[in-house]
């Protein structure tokens, strides 16, 4: 579905796709572009030499972003639009300083990520992975019930991060009469307990869930003395980005016995995740899919689409980041 440089419909803009998108976007896309996907050029930096005037509009996603390199490469960029919430692999600030529109996907995932989260807290809690090997395995048969596992009803449940996905996640707790405390860099108008300190909070809870940005703010935000403070008892869910939790703190801590548990749906180096985590069996590991499902991922697409064509009609975006809502 896209096209070569060489093959340019000389009527319409052109657009440089990053990373992958759907048979839907595209289909939407090549009616009002000429879509040249990153994947097919040999030579990015040379290629955009040639053609990076061209290029109005980049349709990428929170894990490629753009690199600088790129986004220098384009004069006439007019809008960045990103498949996906986070978008730490944008620079933002340099985008807006050349008045180029960065747009994401909010909203549309919050109730997907947050059952993401409910549901790595229920597998750590009801320890659902052995349970599960252990009825595939023949072990029930052989050896009897499989050991107790915990009760996830009426918990403290610290949340890291408090925008619309971590007001869904507490949202979804309440069945589970969960105390819910949150830090963030300032409180926020919810009934939920505010902590300004982290490692605070952690002490407090049982499991700590971690849903802020990404970013050189927030990189190992959860570190040794998070988890620490945590505790032997306490779980730890990642529904954020990998560079969130330091991974080697959270490995040492999983295997000193000092952290009980951990659910993660991101790591540092994803898709690489250290063997010396996969093998251990007080985890719950996913492969980034908080809001994998066919309906959460169409609503993602249409409206990182929305965001290109609406941009073209009218010079306007729907959903920019805020970074860039000024524009």
């Amino acid at each position: 579905a896209a096209s070569k440089c060489c093959g340019r419909r000389m009527s319409m803009p052109d657009l440089l796709l990053i990373g992958d998108a759907t048979e839907e976007m595209l289909h939407r896309l090549s009616e009002k572009f000429n879509i040249h996907a990153l994947a097919d050029i040999a030579d990015p930096i040379a290629w955009l030499a040639k053609y990076g005037d061209k290029i109005f509009y980049v349709a990428t996603n929170g894990h490629d972003g753009i690199l600088p390199a790129y986004m220098e490469a384009m004069p006439n960029l007019k809008v960045i639009s990103c498949y996906g919430v986070g978008y730490d692999a944008i620079d933002t600030a340099a985008a807006a300083a050349r008045g180029i529109h960065v747009t994401h996907t909010p909203n549309v995932l919050n109730a997907e990520v947050a059952s993401t989260a409910l549901l790595l807290m229920l597998a750590c809690y009801r320890n659902f992975l052995a349970e599960d090997a252990h009825v595939r395995s023949g072990a029930w048969e052989r050896e009897g019930n499989a050991p107790l596992s915990r009760s996830a009803d009426n918990q403290t449940v610290g949340i890291l991060g408090m925008g619309r996905i971590g007001q869904a996640i507490a949202q979804k707790l309440a069945p589970f009469n969960a105390k819910i405390l949150y830090h963030s860099r300032s409180a926020k108008p919810v009934e939920y307990i505010y902590c300004d300190s982290l490692i605070d909070m952690a002490r407090q809870s049982d499991v700590v869930i971690c849903i802020t940005p990404g970013g050189p703010a927030t990189r190992h935000l959860v570190n040794a003395d998070v988890l620490n403070a945590l505790g032997p008892n306490g779980t730890l869910i990642n529904v954020s980005r990998g560079s969130v939790v330091d991974e080697e703190a959270l490995i040492a801590a999983l295997q000193d016995g000092r952290l009980g548990w951990a659910g993660l749906d991101v790591f540092e180096q994803e898709p690489k995740v250290p063997e010396t985590l996969r093998v251990l069996s007080n985890v719950a590991l996913l492969p980034h899919v908080g809001s994998a499902t066919v309906e959460t991922r169409a609503a993602m697409g249409n409206l990182t689409v929305d965001n290109i064509l609406n941009h073209l009609a009218s010079g306007s975006v729907i959903s920019p980041v805020p970074e860039c809502a000024h524009l």
